[in-house]
């Protein structure tokens, strides 16, 4: 090899000494969290006021575990079944053509986002001072008798008295099932407005009705855009049933936990298993909402999904160009 063919051989690079960078600041913080997490795990070990003892004995008695089922977690998933439900009309009423249905079903987000859902309870809880019983029939059954020469014609079907039914669990569950319903209705009309328009339009040239496009086509696509907020909404209706106390309903957890700690003067240690269960709770309707998000959110685009395809293609290419030399 001659000295010109030397010089245009390409000398081998020498080996890249990669110096990792520091980050001190990560250690220090740290550092300080684990002195936080200590004092903090110190102050629930050695300070009495917890009772821990007497807050075990009592927040699995069978009155609690009674309201947690048949009035946390019932009122809950019932507030959301009907919240979901109206909601998705009103969010349907609100993208309507018509200006009427428009216009009723902004009137109902405006009001029910505008109240308080605490101020809405206690409406509701003692709305029966409005009606004292409410009757379905004929109106004005007795002037109608009247003009006929009858003076005592009932066209009334059935009725019932306002303040037994429209009390405690009931009025409660409808309180917060319509404050909700608002807010589903923004959430649904967001996710619908989230899916190209395209899609509807080609839907309605296969021949579908609006109804059906709507069915099959924009609302699954919708889903993906629905879940995560419908998910925290769930968990804020889990939470907020800690509000039934003020109608009051007492076949609910915090109204029983409540009642325990008042009872036998351990308000704090009650209200700490309340902090417990309300965390139980949260914890597994995360899980749940992460399933969900994960099942809706298939073929949308994936990173890590995304990252392994890639990965097996440069794998087979290179698989392949090792053979093809061979």
């Amino acid at each position: 090899m001659t000295a010109q063919e030397e010089t245009t051989v390409r000398a081998r690079p020498e080996p890249i000494k990669a110096v990792p960078v520091r980050h001190p600041g990560r250690w220090v913080t740290i550092a300080v969290l684990a002195v936080l997490a200590a004092m903090f795990v110190h102050v629930l070990l050695t300070n009495k006021a917890f009772q821990w003892s007497f807050m075990v004995n009592h927040m699995f008695r069978p009155p609690i575990i009674e309201g947690l089922l048949k009035g946390t977690v019932a009122i809950t998933v019932s507030a959301m079944l009907i919240g979901v439900t109206l909601g998705v009309v009103v969010a349907i009423m609100r993208l309507s053509p018509n200006p009427i249905l428009r216009t009723v079903s902004w009137l109902y987000t405006w009001f029910f986002r505008a109240v308080p859902r605490l101020v809405l309870l206690a409406v509701f809880g003692n709305i029966g001072i409005l009606w004292s019983r409410i009757e379905f029939g004929v109106p004005f059954d007795t002037r109608i008798g009247r003009l006929f020469g009858i003076d005592d014609l009932q066209l009334r079907f059935f009725g019932f008295t306002a303040r037994d039914v429209l009390a405690g669990f009931t009025a409660g569950l409808i309180g917060l099932a319509l404050s909700e319903a608002a807010y589903m209705a923004e959430i649904v009309r967001a996710g619908i407005q989230s899916v190209d328009p395209g899609q509807a339009e080609a839907a309605g040239a296969l021949g579908m009705t609006r109804s059906q496009t709507l069915r099959r086509v924009v609302l699954p696509q919708a889903m993906r855009m629905i879940i995560p907020p419908t998910g925290n909404e769930t968990i804020a209706m889990l939470k907020d049933t800690s509000l039934l106390l003020y109608v009051p309903v007492s076949m609910e957890l915090f109204f029983q936990l409540d009642a325990v700690g008042k009872r036998t003067f351990q308000i704090f240690p009650m209200y700490v298993a309340a902090c417990l269960w309300y965390l139980f709770l949260t914890s597994i309707l995360l899980v749940g909402q992460h399933f969900l998000e994960r099942h809706f959110g298939k073929g949308y685009g994936n990173t890590t999904q995304r990252a392994r395809v890639r990965l097996r293609t440069l794998a087979a290419e290179q698989g392949g160009g090792g053979g093809g030399g061979r």
